[in-house]
């Protein structure tokens, strides 16, 4: 490895050392307790797929560069220098981690894999070896940002096409506009996702519930986080942390997509609007009856998927049940705790990358199957783009024999009209 590269490499490490950082990479015990805790391991059980292997590749680089018994005797430290392999190691363990944190829900010293791999990713980023799909999209995100006012109309004239089909789901007084944008002071500013699945639905709701709302010109995902680069996520963040303030918002609204409520939620700081994910928006709405919804429209047995961004690392557990308990009396629960729920298998940016990560995608997603199945359910629901788009390829690849819907598309479609 060239003398240059490798100095970046370890200035980008340090860079990630804070006490906390530190906490986890000298406190693992090697106990195993993470091992059965990762859906990749417990699908593909090969000692790579540990959690504590994965964080190994940082700690070993960790003891060597570090810590001081690594740089005078790194072979009693288990230390390793950057060698030409160092950056496949990386792309593995980084890649083969959805960043759930599961494993951290079962280790004794809530060791967090996750921000382990947050250093993996980085170099990978500096190096200029990351997934080009990831940066790419993460480019064209902040592209996007930088260049608003010239797609403005287009964007306001491909939302007129969708009104009818708003219409359809609540129609609205006259004079009403179905899908607003720029709205000055509005108490909701909805961030979706490109294509009318995450607006259409959400519009309608909005409506029925007569919320003061204006949607977002920019898409929720953070590609930036996906690729672990923190001026690319910072940046896609800032967007709609700029459109909220200009427009004088009291509370931000994201879409079902995991990723993006996390990073806006956890990352941004203090802001003066409240974040909030859409499901906790439609449960408040139903229990402060500004929506009604029918029950036991949806025939069969449901089950939910819980979203590792929202729920596990966001917190949003109790709120899509309450919401299922209105719809359905015919609801199973995957697991007996929500936290402990698996992950699909497709966050962490693998979704996003297609067709390169399939394979592994439904081989480390085996359990994820093997907990649905078990339910017997014939309508899987979820609340996040990524997982919707992994449990529907698991679907077809294990032969799951179920459904796959958005818990927002269920609200809307099941909204009592006075």
């Amino acid at each position: 490895m060239e003398t240059d590269l490798r100095e970046d490499l370890l200035k980008a490490f340090e860079g990630k050392l804070n006490q906390t950082i530190t906490m986890y990479l000298e406190t693992c015990s090697r106990c195993g307790i993470c091992t059965d805790s990762c859906h990749v391991y417990k699908s593909m059980p090969r000692p790579e797929y540990s959690p504590a292997a994965r964080a190994e590749v940082i700690r070993k680089l960790y003891k060597k560069y570090f810590k001081f018994q690594g740089k005078l005797l790194p072979a009693l430290g288990e230390a390793r220098s950057f060698d030409d392999t160092t950056l496949d190691d990386l792309n593995r363990a980084a890649y083969s981690c959805t960043g759930c944190r599961r494993c951290m829900t079962h280790c004794p010293f809530g060791i967090d894999t996750q921000q382990i791999m947050s250093i993996a990713k980085l170099m990978l980023v500096v190096a200029k070896e990351e997934p080009e799909i990831l940066s790419m999209l993460a480019d064209v995100s902040i592209s996007k940002g930088e260049s608003i006012d010239m797609i403005k109309q287009g964007f306001i004239d491909g939302l007129k096409r969708l009104e009818k089909d708003v219409v359809k789901k609540w129609k609205l007084e006259a004079g009403q506009i179905p899908i607003p944008t720029e709205v000055q002071g509005a108490d909701i500013l909805y961030v979706a996702l490109a294509g009318a699945h995450s607006i259409i639905p959400a519009a309608a709701v909005f409506n029925a519930a007569k919320e003061n709302w204006t949607l977002s010109f920019f898409e929720a995902v953070n590609f930036g986080a996906f690729v672990g680069d923190p001026a690319k996520t910072k940046l896609i963040m800032d967007r709609i942390i700029n459109e909220a303030k200009k427009l004088n918002v009291k509370e931000v609204c994201i879409c079902e997509c995991g990723t993006a409520f996390r990073v806006l939620k956890q990352m941004s700081g203090k802001q003066p609007f409240k974040v909030s994910s859409i499901t906790q928006v439609h449960e408040r709405y139903i229990k402060e009856n500004k929506i009604k919804v029918a029950k036991n429209q949806f025939n069969g047995v449901i089950t939910y998927h819980d979203p590792c961004q929202i729920a596990r690392n966001g917190g949003v557990m109790d709120e899509p049940r309450f919401i299922l308990s209105q719809l359905t009396d015919e609801f199973i629960d995957m697991a007996k705790r929500a936290e402990n729920n698996y992950c699909c298998g497709g966050g962490g940016g693998l979704v996003a990358m297609g067709e390169d990560s399939h394979d592994f995608r439904m081989k480390s997603a085996k359990v994820k199957a093997d907990q649905v199945k078990a339910t017997n359910a014939s309508l899987l629901v979820t609340a996040c783009e990524n997982c919707h788009s992994q449990l529907s390829d698991l679907n077809k690849y294990y032969n799951m024999g179920v459904e796959v819907k958005f818990l927002s598309s269920m609200v809307a479609d099941a909204l009592i009209h006075d």
